[in-house]
């Protein structure tokens, strides 16, 4: 689905010249927090925890720059796979990232929602989220998605399910009819998703809704992608033509 909530880039400081346009919705796969702390031979936990803390600043720059709706990949359904030490530290940083940021969210009006299943996440970090969906319920600054216990496929087998229960006649299914059932309901797509570390891969995030995404891959890892490293994604971006499966003028006429 073609996306028209691009908007007119905000003016922004010296360093950062306005540009020409910024996605409304951006993604953010945050890769590369295992490497950034085998690096400094320290365990990866603390990768984890050093992204955690990164999370803060890409939060005020994607304010800064304009842009709407924030997407980032925390947990996947995959994630259960790895070392129990390390799936129990994911969740505790939740818990930590809620406790240290939450008051930080509410004054700069940043709206907090899930994305993913609640089952089988322990009962304390449920609270802590449903506490920081209601609390930020009414900020409008900013649509923070915060992607824990989510899975691409699994959220489109959900959607099936609830269209299901829903009782629609097949015939009367379209895209728009499955957009209602999903966790991002109501959002437009993503028009840019960020994926750091220099690996390319979707990673069952956002399946449905990057049909038509612009990506953007940097080799940058999580912890270290900085105000500028967002930037040059977006100017990157506002450089691009999209054609959502057509062709532009230029190519009509050629």
């Amino acid at each position: 689905m073609a996306n028209e909530h691009i908007l007119e880039a905000e003016k922004t400081d010296t360093e950062f010249p306005p540009l020409p346009k910024v996605p409304y919705h951006v993604g953010i796969i945050m890769d590369g927090n295992g490497r950034w702390a085998k690096r400094r031979n320290l365990p990866r936990t603390m990768g984890h925890r050093a992204g955690a803390e990164n999370l803060r600043g890409i939060i005020e720059s994607t304010v800064e720059f304009g842009v709407k709706i924030l997407t980032i990949y925390a947990f996947s359904t995959e994630n259960w796979k790895r070392p129990k030490t390390e799936v129990k530290g994911l969740m505790s940083l939740l818990h930590y990232y809620f406790n240290r940021e939450l008051d930080e969210l509410l004054k700069n009006g940043v709206r907090v929602r899930h994305l993913g299943k609640m089952d089988g996440i322990a009962p304390r970090t449920q609270k802590e989220i449903r506490q920081a969906v209601e609390k930020t319920a009414h900020n409008d600054r900013l649509i923070l998605n915060v992607a824990f216990n989510y899975g691409g496929r699994a959220e489109i087998l959900d959607a099936i399910r609830q269209i299901v229960a829903a009782k629609i006649p097949p015939e009367e299914i379209t895209e728009e009819t499955v957009n209602r059932f999903l966790y991002t309901a109501g959002q437009p797509d993503p028009d840019l998703i960020i994926r750091t570390s220099g690996e390319f891969r979707t990673s069952n995030f956002l399946t449905w809704q990057a049909a038509y995404s612009e990506y953007y891959i940097t080799p940058i890892l999580g912890p270290d992608f900085n105000k500028q490293a967002y930037y040059q994604a977006l100017k990157d971006f506002s450089q691009r033509k999209r054609r959502f499966g057509g062709l532009d003028d230029e190519e009509e006429t050629g």
